[in-house]
């Protein structure tokens, strides 16, 4: 995937490499910005018209996931071919991508 490598350049140009461990805290941090952003915008869901999450933040999280996956050894793209994949067998299956019962 061409973003995975532009990312895994940019961390590499900018001696960034960390753990995939910590890689993951990261990830989870960006993520909890989007929520932060859904969650003020919204009065904690009460206006969920009124969302706004600032596409920056959405940035940070696809750069810390794609870092994730290049620390993990994973291609992006293949992962997500998979995931594409199983969410299909599982709408076929059962009429809906969710995993729960």
């Amino acid at each position: 995937m061409e973003e995975q490598r532009a990312v895994a350049a940019f961390v590499e140009e900018y001696e960034l490499n960390g753990e995939p461990a910590f890689r993951i805290l990261d990830l989870a941090a960006e993520v909890g910005e989007i929520a932060a952003d859904a969650t003020d915008s919204t009065d904690y869901g009460a206006k969920p018209d009124e969302l706004d999450v600032e596409t920056d933040e959405i940035g940070d999280a696809l750069f810390s996931l794609l870092a994730v996956a290049d620390a993990l050894d994973v291609d992006a793209g293949d992962a997500l071919d998979e995931a594409l994949e199983k969410y299909e067998a599982r709408i076929t299956e059962t009429g809906s991508a969710g995993s729960g019962s």
